[in-house]
């Protein structure tokens, strides 16, 4: 069976089903998929939070357990930065997600203050990072580690020198893959992968390319991040409107 270190190595970039509950993996798994991840935001929205750690990890915790257990294929979890303020804490997260059988983690160069999203600064991420690393020990080797930088997210200026600085304390540090939210320009993205031999990852924001050409570009993996789970409300929304005005359930297929 091909790990799922391996299926960020293949010719086709690697398509992860973002999942928010149980159902949502198993649609993916029953259509091919061979990853998941989670969406904290969406896994956050379904619980009545705002995204950025506002669920606690416990919580968390117990969706990504029960996503493990009722699918086959490798999952992993979007850690945000950590849900710990302390290292030690971080540390032990990833440590439980390692024993629940996660094949997978990604930790943020961002944080959430005040509802503002804002760019940790990068000598001190890249500190954060080492330090979390050194502390898993031989652990760090069960688990696929994803590092997301913002810069692009947050649109900063110079977005594309500043991710490309990171990138390059991110693999002094021997990540397994970089994370690029919001880049969705061809040049940009073939900058960022003909610079590093971490395998790229974007999300599908609405002006991304299609995979093909992600293809061509040196993309290796493709995330949605929570954005199935929003256009599925906004059709709940829509046929339960229907329901109301027609005043019959005639518009709902139930199979």
């Amino acid at each position: 069976m091909i790990s799922f270190k391996q299926l960020h190595q293949s010719e086709e970039p690697l398509l992860l089903g973002n999942v928010w509950n149980v159902e949502s993996a198993k649609v993916y798994e029953k259509l091919g998929y061979k990853a998941l991840a989670t969406s904290s935001s969406a896994v956050a929205l379904s619980l009545g939070y705002e995204d950025g750690e506002q669920m606690t990890f416990e919580e968390y915790f117990y969706i990504i357990t029960r996503i493990k257990e009722s699918v086959s294929i490798p999952l992993s979890v979007d850690l945000e930065s950590g849900y710990g303020s302390k290292n030690d804490t971080v540390v032990s997260n990833i440590l439980q997600l390692i024993e629940a059988g996660v094949s997978g983690i990604n930790i943020e160069d961002t944080y959430v203050a005040g509802g503002i999203r804002k760019l940790t600064d990068r000598k001190f991420f890249y500190e954060k990072l080492k330090d979390i690393f050194i502390k898993l020990g031989k652990s760090r080797e069960k688990v696929f580690i994803n590092i997301r930088t913002d810069a692009f997210l947050l649109n900063i200026e110079n977005k594309l020198e500043e991710t490309l600085e990171r990138i390059k304390l991110f693999e002094e540090l021997k990540a397994d893959g970089v994370f690029i939210p919001c880049v969705t320009s061809e040049n940009d993205i073939k900058t960022i992968t003909e610079a590093t031999s971490l395998p790229v990852n974007v999300m599908g924001v609405s002006d991304l390319p299609d995979f093909d050409t992600l293809k061509e570009l040196g993309v290796k993996r493709i995330t949605s991040g929570a954005f199935m789970y929003r256009h599925i409300y906004k059709e709940l929304e829509k046929v339960s409107q229907v329901i109301r005005q027609e005043r019959s359930f005639s518009k709902l297929l139930i199979e």
